[in-house]
């Protein structure tokens, strides 16, 4: 019985990617087993951009060994072998993969077995008949669908391997996952490898390390970064920036501590519902401290701490607030997935009536900011409640969740519905942008919240002399300073521009006799408010201009003797544009200009 794939309207089409990679998977596994015959295979679902399975064979996969499997796909494409549907009842499903040990798992029901085709009693398979040695064939447990034939695959490749635990417990046996990519045409192949190259080529980690930004010694811990004197200047600047919008918004400042005792916690509801994803507590004197996950029930205490009148609301709080969660050491990736950061955490207390143009305004905040960072494209996904996992009434969560709906649509920002993905106490905006490369980041966050005023039992007075629970926004601009920081180092390839470079020019003269202009030069730079160094290095002049561009520093001055007789400079900017003669308060006052418009240069 065969099933084919809807077909694809375009190459790019989403769904008809997402078969053709499911069936990459599914050839990929066949190959494996046709090389190691004795390989338990596990899961092989299509992913971003590519596809995944996982084996155990006994012993991690070589780079060789990747080679061959591709080699024994491509054999099985050139086959054009079916895929051929079928059902069959659970216990002759189980007979079928009775030397498969995960499979026949799935099939007794432990875990999501629907992922993998159990549906009521029967379950579907596939099966790709060889057309080298008839009478053989692979067989897979799968709900479909897949591309009528393997030789509807045109482009593949297979990327790399790591380990991963067995329905992701470390407690489980630890399988070899195979990643690989499948497109409609080589030339789109061609072009997400050198968007893979790329990505490597930006990777923030690698580049913190070469431009001496942050490190994550193994002395602290897993997740846990200090931050170099030139990444603390630029981390600084970025920090300067988000406080002088604030306070030119309206919002008041707050510093909170680092733990608290579990009362706050209990009440707030995240020892409840967030507990596996904090650190355990600290037992002083009697009692149980946690150091925080979140600043919210601080900036609460603030609110609470007298009673409010209607006449302070919209009060707008914000904090660089340090929270600490716990993540799986698997998952940790440099910046842009933690344990320790900082949030630039603002929460918003005001009336039911003032939440729609409050999130307008909002909305309109964070595309500003994320403008002035040299991001331009936006999108967004509205959060709605997951039942099993939420606090508060349906009628709240709608009158939430509709106001979010209000805000988007009244700002003309596109997005789509992420179906059960809020926090347990309220719906939720979460804004991505897009990087140099076209890669998708999730950054700000704009969450309603009626579940904690009313957990904290918070008032304020209105008009009408009456006690009413205010509303609470939660927002944050960055998401976390560590992870923008880290999205902007991939994003300017760790060319940061003018504003935010910690080195915007370093001056080199040619000659020691150049020296004391080079230092006038350099005094000048620093009376207008821009970072400049001097490389006076027994280095030859092309090795000083390298080392610079290899710091990515935006401009370097050359300073010869008709650059000291004229009181000119010579630039080269990083860019490789050069202009000689150059007067120096021409110079000065440009990029005075380009730091306060805060130019992106290319």
């Amino acid at each position: 019985m065969s099933e084919q794939a809807p077909p694809a309207e375009r190459d790019h089409d989403p769904e008809a990617l997402a078969v053709l990679r499911h069936s990459a998977a599914h050839v990929m596994a066949q190959a494996v087993l046709a090389l190691w015959p004795d390989a338990h295979y596990a899961i092989g679902p299509p992913i971003e951009d590519g596809f995944y399975y996982d084996f155990d064979i006994g012993r991690p996969f070589l780079p060789e060994d990747l080679a061959a499997i591709e080699k024994q796909m491509q054999g099985i494409i050139r086959q054009d072998q079916p895929f051929e549907r079928e059902e069959v009842s659970i216990p002759e499903a189980i007979e079928l993969f009775s030397d498969q040990p995960y499979k026949v798992e799935i099939l007794q029901g432990i875990g999501e077995s629907s992922e993998q085709g159990v549906e009521g009693e029967r379950v579907s398979l596939y099966r790709n008949p060889s057309k080298a040695k008839p009478g053989q064939s692979y067989l897979d447990l799968c709900r479909g669908p897949h591309v009528d034939s393997t030789g509807a695959i045109p482009a593949f490749k297979l990327l790399r391997t790591s380990g991963a635990y067995w329905r992701g417990d470390e407690h489980r046996p630890m399988l070899q996952r195979i990643y690989g990519t499948a497109w409609f045409t080589k030339a789109d192949l061609e072009a997400y490898l050198h968007r893979l190259e790329e990505a490597q080529r930006r990777d923030h980690r690698r580049l913190g390390t070469e431009l001496d930004l942050f490190s994550f010694p193994s002395e602290l811990g897993g997740g846990l970064a200090v931050w170099h004197p030139k990444g603390s200047l630029i981390r600084r600047i970025m920090e300067e920036y988000s406080r002088q919008v604030h306070e030119r918004s309206g919002y008041e400042f707050a510093f909170t501590p680092h733990v608290a005792r579990s009362t706050l916690w209990e009440i707030s509801g995240h020892l409840g519902f967030y507990a596996e994803n904090m650190y355990p507590p600290m037992e002083l004197e009697g009692a149980k401290y946690y150091v925080k996950p979140m600043n919210c029930p601080f900036h609460i205490l603030v609110y609470k701490s007298r009673m409010r009148s209607y006449r302070e609301l919209p009060l707008r709080i914000f904090e660089f607030g340090s929270v600490y969660r716990f993540e799986r050491s698997g998952v940790l990736h440099g910046l842009l997935r933690a344990r320790g950061f900082t949030q630039d955490d603002a929460h918003i207390f005001l009336p039911e009536e003032q939440v729609v143009d409050e999130l307008r305004s909002l909305l309109g905040f964070v595309l500003r900011m994320l403008r002035d960072f040299g991001f331009d494209t936006f999108e967004a996904k509205l959060s709605t409640r997951d039942p099993a996992k939420s606090v508060g009434t349906d009628e709240g969560w709608d009158l939430a969740t509709s106001a979010l709906r209000q805000a988007l649509e009244a700002e003309g920002v596109p997005y789509v519905i992420n179906e059960a993905d809020a926090a347990f106490y309220g719906p939720k905006i979460d804004v991505d942008i897009r990087d140099a490369i076209g890669r998708a980041w999730q950054v700000s966050t704009l969450q309603v919240d009626f579940n904690m005023p009313a957990r904290f039992d918070m008032s304020y007075v209105s008009a009408d002399n009456e006690r009413v629970r205010p509303w609470m926004i939660h927002r944050a601009l960055f998401g976390s300073v560590e992870r923008f920081f880290g999205i902007l180092v991939e994003h300017y390839a760790g060319a940061f521009p003018a504003w935010l470079a910690p080195i915007q020019v370093v001056v080199i003269p040619i000659a020691d006799r150049h020296g004391p202009y080079a230092t006038e030069v350099a005094a000048a730079l620093a009376a207008a408010g821009l970072r400049a160094e001097v490389d006076e290095s027994g280095e030859t002049l092309g090795n000083r201009v390298r080392k610079a561009q290899g710091m990515k520093v935006p401009y370097m001055l050359v300073l010869g003797d008709r650059e000291m007789e004229a009181g000119t400079v010579s630039v080269r900017a990083r860019t490789g544009e050069k202009s000689d003669g150059v007067p120096l308060d021409r110079f000065v006052a440009g990029l005075v200009d380009e730091v306060a418009r805060r130019g992106v240069l290319d």
